[in-house]
């Protein structure tokens, strides 16, 4: 473990209030009382606020507030302080300057939590939850990395890695007394205790897909004819003018993504250009492009203007996009121009036509109608992910992986009871099973692992 003395700027770049330095390791304490006049910092008490000004020699750089923290009981678990300042740039780096002058460097990227870590104050899930709890952008996410901070995936897999722990200790055991053939790990308890993790760990796997789509936002894109009332839609449900409406085909010629945020959920929503055979190169592209989109889409809302006559090319387009893991909402526009019988028959029309499994809606975006009809169904979209089984929630594409590992390796040692293979066999399969639940909180891990996880954080972080 590297006992440097670290600092950076912990609050954003740019002109503010005040600003916050941290500082933090073996010798913290000691370079800042160089720095700073007031009260004698090596004497304070731990977790105590001292007001003074920073001096570069006789220079006064600013008036500050100084707080003192005295390991363990401090993020990093080692001596940390930090600096409150006038929030200037300028400033900022004068205060830092003098530290480094002092013996202290500029931490590198996540190392005060990567310190956190290694010393033992967090584990390696809960680590990358800080991560995540800062990137929040809308309530659920904010809600699911705090409850990994606090320890949910690792209490999930310390219980399921202790059980098979004690029967590693067992098969371990009957390795040393292979010439006695004796067996100390009833297998049949394993079986029933392999057939838990198996259940757990599906749950947690299948969990990803509502995690992802809270952490990254549901990709919707919104497709149709050209003119079929795309960008409309798209102004009505951000309540804005961010794109351009014309009754000219093909003014939408590149796409357009916003966030649109629903019930505490983040959708992306995909503006496209409209859909149809076009000479127009530019054009051309922005079809493609919409295609493209469709394709790394979670939701597809399509819209057929219900004043149309004939659906045929809408029906073709929509058969040409259909995916077994892409929810099809079709919107029917336009409706205040129509009579409800003529959007029913558009129903029975793409009913009749459609083998997948769709929900039909009827709006007009310009009258604002059954707009919270189209949020509704995106919003059930998201909540119809969520696991009734576990409480945790997998966001984490790396935590995913290591528990579809683990997963593995449970049904392999299950196979190795089956077909009663070695018991070396089954010591390996054990290890390794243990080993990618034990990836997760990082309790096994490697250095170009932990590299990747930290270099992620932001520098003050």
């Amino acid at each position: 473990m590297n006992h440097d003395t670290i600092c950076a700027l912990a609050t954003a770049n740019g002109i503010g209030a005040i600003g916050i330095i941290r500082i933090s390791g073996d010798d913290a304490i000691p370079v800042s009382a160089k720095i700073f006049d007031g009260k004698n910092l090596e004497k304070a008490q731990s977790h105590t606020v001292h007001y003074g000004f920073i001096k570069d020699g006789d220079e006064v750089i600013d008036e500050v507030m100084i707080s003192v923290f005295k390991a363990p009981k401090t993020f990093t678990a080692e001596d940390s302080v930090e600096i409150s300042f006038h929030g200037s740039p300028h400033i900022a780096k004068k205060i830092l300057e003098v530290l480094i002058k002092n013996g202290a460097r500029i931490a590198k990227a996540g190392e005060f939590t990567m310190r956190a870590f290694m010393n033992g104050r967090i584990d390696l899930s809960q680590a990358e939850s800080i991560a995540d709890l800062i990137a929040s952008e809308n309530e659920a996410s904010r809600k699911v990395a705090l409850n990994q901070l606090k320890g949910g995936i690792t209490n999930e897999i310390s219980f399921l890695r202790t059980d098979l722990l004690n029967f590693v200790s067992l098969i371990e055991l009957e390795l040393d007394f292979a010439e006695e053939d004796v067996e100390f790990a009833d297998r049949t308890a394993l079986n029933q205790l392999l057939d838990k993790i198996e259940a757990k760990l599906n749950s947690l796997i299948e969990s990803f897909q509502y995690g992802n789509a809270i952490k990254n936002g549901t990709a919707v894109a919104i497709i149709g004819k050209p003119n079929a009332g795309k960008s409309t839609l798209l102004n009505a449900l951000l309540k804005e003018e961010r794109a351009i409406v014309s009754n000219i085909a093909g003014t939408t010629r590149d796409t357009i993504e916003e966030i649109l945020h629903i019930k505490g959920h983040a959708f992306r929503l995909i503006d496209t250009a409209g859909l149809r055979e076009t000479v127009d190169e530019i054009e051309a592209i922005g079809v493609k492009k919409a295609k493209e989109k469709v394709e790394n889409a979670n939701i597809l809302v399509y819209l057929a203007d219900a004043a149309t006559e004939n659906f045929s090319e809408d029906i073709e387009m929509i058969k040409s996009l259909q995916r077994d893991d892409l929810k099809l909402i079709i919107c029917a526009t336009k409706i205040d121009e129509v009579s409800p019988a003529q959007y029913e028959l558009v129903e029975n029309i793409f009913r009749k036509e459609i083998s997948q499994d769709f929900d039909f809606i009827t709006i007009s975006a310009v009258e604002n109608q059954n707009m919270q009809d189209l949020k509704n169904e995106l919003s059930s979209y998201v909540e119809q992910l969520k696991s009734e089984e576990s409480n945790v929630v997998i966001t984490n594409q790396r935590h995913f992986e290591a528990l579809g590992k683990s997963l593995d390796a449970v049904n392999k040692v299950k196979e190795a009871i089956t077909f009663q293979i070695s018991t070396e066999l089954l010591a390996y399969e054990l290890r390794n099973a243990l080993e990618h639940l034990g990836e997760i909180s990082g309790e096994v891990t490697n250095d170009e692992v932990l590299g990747n996880i930290f270099s992620k954080f932001c520098i003050g972080k």
